[in-house]
């Protein structure tokens, strides 16, 4: 069930892009900004995956209450009629013909049927509902950690392609105020018409990419809203939120504490435990069972008179001992115990993933944190060059292209920071729902 609620988050995320794409007529605009709490919050509480799964754990409950049912007894209420003929007749003589039955019958009863005892089936088939019901839970908790993670993947997608696109826009007024000054260094003779050629290149290209950014900006919207259930076209802000706890990162302590608390651990070992119960449950089928049986009413047929309705009742116990059952239980019995060792398998394959996905994200952790620093380091080194390149262009020692190269380096490198900074923050709660953090 979890394998197909996955691939459903998976799917559902991409479709999503095809169906927001070209949804900006009709926007409407959220009033306020939305943070990464209240969208988890929101989409834990709201998702028809989680709706599902808690359907799935009442469907768990009546299960138990089914198995349940078998202490309790069956109590039913019947009532028939019949008309006989030829009915049997005694002569005796001097005194007459004499019916030994009535030709019409009837009777009205009710019947009580309880198991006494059934040498440990009941109990055996409750525990194994009520392992059911623990795999549902785990599975739930799983589905909202899955769905977690696709909101936190959404929400700092958005909160990079909102930077970008002020930053993109920042970078078209820097170049539209270069290109009104070069048209009137133009008009005087001091430039050329290169200058403004290669300034109108440069904006083109920008407002291309800024458009790139908006159309990536409204699919994330959408996808954001469907996440909510909320209308595909409303626009939502998200707020610039990328602080967060750095994890130890001690390689044995994460696997160590992966192995403890990730959801797929323990669904595995759940499922171990419940091919367990059902193997002894199996094994117990062919148990004795011992019923007791009430049944008390009216009926008609006594003599003297036949006709007359009299009170009865009958009363007893039985004993159902099951002798050959053609090889079934032990057929079944061998597919049970094929399953335990199946899902043993399963919990070494999980064990294996998880150490190379601890692994994994430390080393993206460890590489997003050195980025962080190396884009810092580029964009201060960025920003006092384009602070030289200025004093040297108003000196008339470089020229004005050379003077948009380090204004747009300087962009580029808030861009790249920004992205490197992302980056950490996903890396880091990569890591944290790797090793098995809750992220709700």
């Amino acid at each position: 069930m979890i394998c197909k609620t996955y691939r459903y988050i998976l799917f559902m995320l991409p479709l999503a892009g095809t169906l927001c794409t070209g949804s900006a007529k009709g926007e409407t605009q959220s009033a306020d900004s939305l943070s990464l709490s209240s969208i988890i919050s929101e989409v834990i509480q709201n998702h028809p995956l989680v709706k599902q799964t808690i359907e799935e754990v009442n469907a768990s409950d009546a299960k138990i209450g089914f198995a349940e049912a078998n202490y309790l007894p069956n109590v039913d209420f019947t009532t028939a009629y019949s008309r006989v003929g030829p009915v049997s007749e005694m002569t005796l003589p001097g005194l007459g013909t004499f019916s030994l039955m009535p030709k019409d019958n009837y009777s009205a009863t009710i019947n009580v049927n309880q198991t006494i005892y059934d040498f440990g089936k009941t109990k055996k088939n409750i525990s194994l509902e009520q392992q059911g019901k623990k795999i549902m839970l785990r599975s739930m908790e799983q589905v909202k950690q899955k769905l977690s993670q696709a909101v936190i993947g959404n929400y700092f997608t958005l909160v990079y392609l909102q930077e970008a696109i002020k930053i993109k826009q920042e970078q078209l007024n820097t170049l539209n105020e270069h290109l009104s000054y070069i048209q009137k260094k133009q008009a005087t003779g001091s430039a050329t018409q290169y200058e403004v050629l290669t300034t109108q290149v440069r904006i083109s290209a920008i407002e291309n990419q800024k458009t790139d950014l908006e159309t990536a900006h409204r699919v994330q919207v959408c996808q954001l809203n469907l996440l909510l259930g909320k209308p595909e076209a409303t626009v939502e802000l998200v707020k610039n939120e990328m602080s967060i706890a750095m994890p130890n990162l001690q390689s044995d302590t994460l696997t160590s504490t992966a192995m403890q608390n990730r959801d797929e651990m323990k669904l595995v070992r759940e499922k171990v435990k419940l091919m367990e119960l059902r193997y002894s449950l199996i094994g117990s089928q062919n148990n004795p069972v011992l019923n007791a049986f009430v049944s008390g009413g009216i009926k008609n047929g006594y003599i003297p008179d036949q006709y007359a309705a009299k009170m009865n009742f009958v009363a007893g116990i039985g004993l159902k001992v099951p002798l050959f059952d053609g090889k079934r239980n032990r057929y079944s019995r061998t597919q049970a115990k094929s399953a335990i060792q199946v899902t043993d398998q399963e919990v070494e394959i999980a064990r294996r993933n998880l150490v190379s996905e601890v692994v994994e994200t430390q080393a993206n952790v460890m590489a997003s944190q050195k980025k962080v620093v190396q884009s810092e380091l580029q964009l201060e080194h960025a920003t006092q060059a384009y602070a030289l390149a200025k004093v040297r262009f108003d000196s008339g020692v470089i020229t004005n292209i050379e003077l948009l190269e380090g204004s747009t380096v300087v962009s580029e490198s808030h861009l790249m920071l920004l992205k490197s900074k992302i980056d950490y923050t996903l890396s880091l709660y990569k890591l944290k729902a790797a090793i098995g953090e809750r992220l709700y």
